[in-house]
């Protein structure tokens, strides 16, 4: 982790994103080199905003960006807004879907775990 320290917005820090899988719907490696720029704002609350690259089992790779502002004090799992780049290789209704997140914070542990859930319209 790098702390950059207090500027105006707040105490910002960038953690890197060195890699991880991803499972279910859509199967991959998460890329080394992304990281997730965040700021603890006056209020305490914290502004999340991470950018990072998935490379799927067939090859195709997904850029994806991820936002969530966590309230002061609050614990446990928070929603994030995912969205996801692809090129025409790759599986292209991600760049139109809407996307939810559900990332759970580490639990001691130097990682997260993100549940990507789309949107749907109807019943």
């Amino acid at each position: 982790m790098v702390q950059v320290g207090q500027t105006p917005t707040g105490f910002r820090r960038v953690i890197p994103i060195v890699g991880g899988t991803v499972s279910g719907g859509l199967d991959g490696t998460v890329l080394p080199g992304g990281a997730d720029w965040n700021v603890v704002l006056p209020d305490g609350s914290t502004e999340l905003w991470a950018r990072y690259e998935i490379r799927l089992a067939g090859g195709a790779v997904v850029s994806v960006t991820n936002a969530a502002l966590h309230p002061a004090g609050a614990e446990g799992p928070m929603l994030t807004r995912p969205s996801f780049e692809v090129g025409d290789d790759g599986p292209v209704w991600l760049r139109t879907g809407a996307f939810v997140g559900v990332l759970e914070p580490p639990a001691g542990e130097p990682s997260v775990r993100i549940e990507v859930h789309q949107l749907a319209v109807g019943g």
